[in-house]
């Protein structure tokens, strides 16, 4: 009962062990009960699967508000805790949201150079969630062992931001290339376990007599897709991490919104994909959004709290400044492309 009863990155273990099961009977449902059978996930089913998962991160923003008990170390104030890490998860939930969205082109691409069909996708993208659970875990923890040892670590990813950010703005070509032939991941799975050289069913291994003649265990072209997913949430994790320990240094609200966006971006992946190219303007309003989020840190944790020549700047401004910008530059998406709604098939 000590296990269950000590704490983990300022939190009790049993709040922990609780989310992930949450979170593990969220996917069982999904996986179990609704898309038990293989199918094809239409726009509208889509829409609603994103529509259920952003509800339940809602309401568990609303625990965050009136059951959650915020460690004081991780915030600026001893007062309005609860306030300030409500705000503080909702913006680090739209960022991550944000962020996660440019996975869905390079999925699209994965899934296209695998050939992929489309009653399969849904399979890997599930599998692929465990992955990023797992993993976003291992980063939260490094990230959070290291923030909050080194404080001075903000600002190197202060500068990452806006560095991500002005580069997101300079680049004209979207940031999507992506030679998949000669990844080296899919060079060092394929030179170490065997590879049916076509997808067999939704199965991710099958059973195939190699060279020899002697029956072996294969990996089919679905794994390799499924290790791409993970491999693109990897890199991802990479620009998103620190975005979002500069938006709050608390783990558990860090690791909540994490993947509460992840199984969003899942969800949605099939309204958006078909759709992908008219959110065009939306890496600009992300750039700009970054670039604050790195000013933000120099203001709060250089000019505010080292050198005393500027007020804090609170949460809530964050939140104000994402909203605005992801919403304005979606919307402005939308309206400059809607001639190519038209286009669009529908399902």
């Amino acid at each position: 009962m000590d296990f269950f009863t000590g704490a983990f990155a300022g939190q009790p273990v049993w709040l922990w062990l609780g989310f992930l099961a949450f979170i593990l009977f969220l996917l069982w449902v999904d996986l179990g009960l609704l898309n038990r059978k293989d199918g094809i996930v239409s726009p509208a089913k889509s829409a609603g699967m994103w529509a259920f998962f952003a509800s339940i991160a809602v309401a568990f923003g609303a625990y965050v508000y009136f059951g959650y008990d915020p460690p004081a170390e991780f915030y600026n104030s001893p007062e309005n805790l609860n306030q300030q890490a409500v705000i503080q998860y909702f913006t680090g939930y739209l960022l991550e949201t944000a962020l996660a969205f440019d996975n869905i082109f390079v999925i699209s691409m994965v899934f296209g150079f695998f050939a992929v069909p489309r009653e399969y996708q849904h399979r890997v993208l599930f599998w692929g969630i465990i992955g990023a659970i797992v993993f976003r875990a291992i980063f939260i923890g490094v990230g959070a062992a290291v923030v909050n040892q080194f404080t001075w670590v903000l600002f190197i990813f202060a500068a990452f931001l806006i560095y991500t950010g002005w580069k997101m703005l300079a680049d004209k070509g979207g940031g999507h290339d992506m030679k998949l032939e000669d990844n080296i991941v899919l060079k060092i799975v394929r030179r170490f376990v065997p590879v049916t050289d076509r997808i067999e069913n939704h199965n991710f291994f099958v059973k195939r007599p190699n060279a020899a003649g002697k029956v072996v265990l294969m990996a089919t072209p679905l794994f390799l897709a499924l290790v791409m997913v993970e491999a693109v949430d990897i890199v991802f994790a990479v620009d998103s991490v620190p975005a979002i320990f500069a938006v709050t240094r608390d783990p558990f609200i860090v690791y909540t919104s994490n993947i509460f966006a992840i199984l969003g971006l899942r969800s949605m992946y099939f309204m958006l994909a078909a759709a992908v190219e008219r959110f065009k303007y939306l890496k600009y309003g992300l750039s700009l959004v970054l670039v604050l989020i790195g000013a933000k840190i120099i203001w709060n944790f250089g000019l505010y709290k080292e050198l005393h020549v500027v007020p804090y700047l609170e949460p809530h401004w964050s939140l104000i400044a994402t909203l605005t910008l992801l919403g304005g530059s979606i919307l402005y998406s939308l309206w400059a492309t809607r001639g190519a709604a038209k286009s669009v098939p529908a399902e």
